[in-house]
């Protein structure tokens, strides 16, 4: 899963990028104008694997991962409302979401910037600039089927003006501030838009960086915000990303000790990826075995042929079937030979669509 980071000037993306990785990238002013992204990898904690581990005692564990791009300052700055292009256009296109950091805090030394001047009026602009961006992508695509439909032979006369609609209509809606997640697609449709990788199309988690005395309002302020801006495949959260940068910096067992200090069950970054998850539909199955435990995230209701080729194309192509136990039931038996004993071992075909929490061993023959 890839995620990238957005956010006008002076939001604190940078800090919340290096505290979801561990990084150090820069975050002073002159690191503002920075024109590279910075990319790094966090891995997700899920206790469930730990668990596993306990139980399997394998020779390594392998969690899910996620890939983090932090777009440069500027790219959501002296776009003069023509929208997001170039190469910040294109690490944009390639995520599978949208991490849209948003300054809710206050800070005399840093002046907000041309369009942010509070949390409402930042998310109303980085929208527009989405929104811009696949207007502009539209009504290029848009011109070019009017073009071939004049010039279409019969027999794809009906493909190309079926194709035309739909994006004339997507046109429409996002004319309308209607961003393309929000609007009513067909999964037929969906699979057609699927080469255009548009930005408001794509899952998008707010993430609104409070002050560390914003603490206890951030929980309200999220609610409020996602009251008035929420929609389909659009969470919010909020987080002190100076704050979880810093306690990055602690071993493991302080920073546990500062958060319970604090009252903090749920660090914001492990709240951040299970957002990101629920916002993009997906979730984890995990393997087994002496060498290795590993977690993988797929979308909801994946088949389990297709959950075996995120394993290798190999398992795919051979499949014969799938060996099932659910998490619980493991935890709750203790053992793969006792939840065989009891039964809760299953059995699965092809078509099988994998739950959240499923342990699975694949069996195939290439």
């Amino acid at each position: 899963m890839q995620l990238t980071i957005m956010g006008l000037p002076k939001s604190g993306k940078t800090a919340l990028f290096n505290a979801a990785t561990r990084g150090h990238a820069q975050t002073s002013p002159v690191a503002m104008g920075a024109e590279k992204p910075n990319l790094g990898v966090a891995k997700v904690h899920d206790l469930r694997l730990d668990r596993l581990g306990a139980m399997f005692n394998p020779r390594r564990t392998v969690p899910a991962e996620v890939q983090y791009v932090d777009l440069p300052g500027g790219a959501m700055q002296d776009t003069k409302g023509k929208g997001i292009t170039g190469e910040h256009l294109n690490l944009l296109q390639r995520a599978d979401a949208l991490v849209e950091v948003v300054r809710a805090f206050e800070d005399p030394s840093m002046p907000y910037p041309e369009g942010g001047r509070d949390p409402q009026e930042a998310v109303q602009t980085m929208d527009l600039e989405l929104a811009f961006a696949d207007l502009a992508i539209l009504e290029r695509v848009v011109q070019r089927r009017e073009a071939s439909l004049r010039a279409a032979k019969p027999a794809e006369r009906d493909r190309i003006a079926a194709e035309h609609q739909v994006l004339a209509r997507l046109k429409e809606g996002l004319a309308q501030d209607v961003p393309i997640r929000q609007q009513s697609i067909t999964p037929d449709e969906e699979r057609l838009l699927e080469g255009y990788q548009f930005l408001t199309a794509k899952p998008l988690l707010v993430v609104l960086n409070v002050g560390e005395q914003q603490l206890g309002e951030a929980e309200a302020l999220s609610s409020q915000m996602a009251t008035r801006f929420g929609g389909s495949r659009k969470g919010f959260t909020a987080l002190c990303a100076r704050l979880e940068m810093e306690l990055t910096q602690l071993s493991d067992e302080e920073e546990r000790e500062f958060r319970a200090s604090l009252g903090i069950v749920e660090s914001g970054l492990q709240r951040m990826v299970r957002l990101s998850y629920e916002t993009l539909g997906l979730m984890t199955f995990f393997t087994y075995g002496p060498d290795e435990n590993r977690a993988w995230s797929i979308p909801q209701r994946t088949p389990a042929v297709k959950a075996a080729a995120k394993i290798h194309s190999d398992i795919e192509r051979g499949f014969i079937r799938a060996e099932v136990v659910a998490y619980d039931d493991l935890m709750q038996l203790g053992s793969i030979a006792e939840a065989r004993r009891h039964g809760k071992i299953r059995m699965e075909g092809k078509t099988y669509p994998v739950c959240d929490g499923d342990i699975i061993t694949f069996l195939f023959n290439v």
